[in-house]
């Protein structure tokens, strides 16, 4: 059955039906045309969250961090500087090195850009506001976000670039490191909930209890703060940010994988990596702090039910704040530590960020299994 217009809008009262005006929006939408909102609502959930973070942090927060203003002369406080940067990479001059492979150095950044639109696409905002609700959601999620390293690699080898192509091989050898703290991360809260499906996750985490108080319910970031702490480290890692941005080193390596892009396919690469910061982020929420529900005790004193209608709404709004506390900590870090070498920063994710995520895996199994 396709979805309602009523669903895709996450509907705004537990009492549509015996509303005569809302009831008249609960209509049937053909199978094409709620594909076609579908991927409209999912632009907005990439694109809109990507450039309000950039504006939020990277131009305001950063500068306030270093003591200086930021851009303040496009539009009133610098709030229309993310569109002339947009404006100024679109008229930049499209340049093909001379020697690269001319079709997958195109193709390169709308791979990295797929892989984030592919992500979203599991992400639940709502009860019934999500895109789609795979029962192995988690391993979707997981296994789609790891086609952003064969756009890397596409980007590093068709440049004709040394520089891109050291870019791009240590992002690969980056990327496959980390990716595996990562995935075993998210095992513990699979193990924890007893599902894949990301919306079974918030409902285990609604519906939970802490030593028989469920007033919070029992969001994993309790119980699983190792596996937290991994997947927070791992996504850093997974994104290039600092301290794990030697893919793009500017002393060593102008840009990387990116130093022969210019113009619009320079921009798509920008708006992948903050895009997926933010995509992160929200996969982050639902595991870890509860998705889109509030803890049981807000829904008592507002007389709210978990699972109503008026969540849809609400739901977005309480990812949104998620969100943005977990994206403030990622871009707090890239400008507070300094830079790994390779070296540490492979020791660091095969000698200590991997043990310590089979520990969690061992640890969560034996409560699992005790209790």
């Amino acid at each position: 059955m396709p979805l309602s217009t009523l669903a895709l809008l996450a509907s705004f009262t537990n009492q549509v039906s015996a509303s005569p005006k809302l009831a008249l929006l609960a209509v049937e939408f053909p199978y094409w045309a709620t594909t076609l909102f579908k991927l409209l609502m999912a632009f907005i959930a990439v694109l809109i969250p990507a450039g309000g973070t950039v504006y939020l942090y990277l131009f305001k927060m950063v500068s306030f961090m270093q003591s200086r203003l930021g851009p303040m002369e496009a539009g009133p406080y610098g709030s229309l500087q993310l569109m002339a940067e947009v404006g100024k990479f679109a008229q930049k001059e499209d340049i093909f090195p001379a020697r690269a492979d001319r079709f997958v150095f195109a193709a390169a950044p709308y791979v990295v850009l797929v892989s984030t639109f592919l992500l979203v696409l599991v992400i639940p905002f709502g009860p019934d506001a999500a895109f789609a609700n795979f029962d192995v959601g988690v391993f979707l999620a997981l296994a789609v976000s790891s086609l952003s390293v064969i756009g890397i690699l596409m980007a590093g080898w068709a440049s004709a670039s040394k520089y891109s192509l050291l870019g791009g091989l240590r992002a690969a050898g980056q990327l496959i490191a980390y990716e595996l703290p990562l995935v075993l991360a998210v095992v513990g809260v699979v193990i924890q909930a007893g599902s894949l499906n990301l919306q079974r996750i918030v409902q285990a985490q609604v519906e939970g209890e802490i030593f028989g108080w469920g007033a919070l319910g029992n969001p994993f970031f309790l119980t699983q703060i190792i596996g937290f702490f991994i997947f927070l480290v791992a996504v850093q890692a997974e994104l290039a940010q600092v301290p794990f941005d030697m893919p793009v080193a500017e002393s060593e390596l102008v840009s990387g994988y990116m130093t022969e892009y210019s113009g619009f396919r320079f921009l798509l690469f920008f708006i992948a990596e903050f895009a997926t910061a933010n995509i992160f982020a929200f996969l982050a929420s639902v595991l870890f702090l509860g998705g889109w529900s509030l803890p049981p005790f807000v829904t008592d004193i507002f007389g709210i039910d978990s699972y109503s209608n008026a969540m849809n709404v609400i739901g977005p709004i309480v990812m949104a704040t998620k969100m943005l506390l977990l994206t403030f900590v990622i871009y707090w870090v890239r400008f507070t530590y300094p830079r790994f070498r390779e070296d540490q920063l492979q020791r660091f994710a095969w000698k200590f960020l991997i043990p310590l995520a089979l520990f969690n895996i061992a640890l969560t199994g034996f409560f699992k299994v005790a209790l």
